[in-house]
């Protein structure tokens, strides 16, 4: 494993642990000024453009506590990583979605994340 591989590693297990804790204060340090996020919603996921609408989202989401959401394997190639998670929102038994999200890593930095999910119907 390279030395991105290794950074884009790491980068990866900060950015998934401010969720699982509940931590948004670590997330301005990972995101990369012209970063691009889609989430999940809609057909074709709202996008995020830029650091501050980044931040904002993901501290958001981070900061929900009745919200949690559980990395389920992490993969890294390079400067890519996927991110198979299940997230969930409430207590009903259908108040949860499982998802992929496609990461970018450049210079130590999220530059770009796409979100994909199996919707319950």
């Amino acid at each position: 494993m390279g030395k991105k591989s290794i950074e884009t590693e790491q980068i990866m297990h900060k950015f998934n642990s401010a969720f699982i804790h509940h931590n948004p204060a670590v997330l301005p340090a990972l995101i990369g000024k012209d970063c691009v996020m889609e989430d999940i919603t809609g057909p074709e996921g709202a996008k995020s453009v830029g650091y501050d609408e980044c931040v904002t989202f993901w501290q958001a989401l981070a900061s929900d506590m009745e919200k949690q959401f559980t990395p389920e394997a992490i993969e890294v190639y390079g400067e890519f990583a996927t991110i198979r998670w299940h997230f969930k929102w409430g207590n009903g038994e259908h108040d949860y979605v499982r998802g992929v999200n496609l990461m970018k890593v450049q210079n130590g930095l999220i530059v770009e994340a796409l979100g994909y999910a199996k919707m319950n119907n």
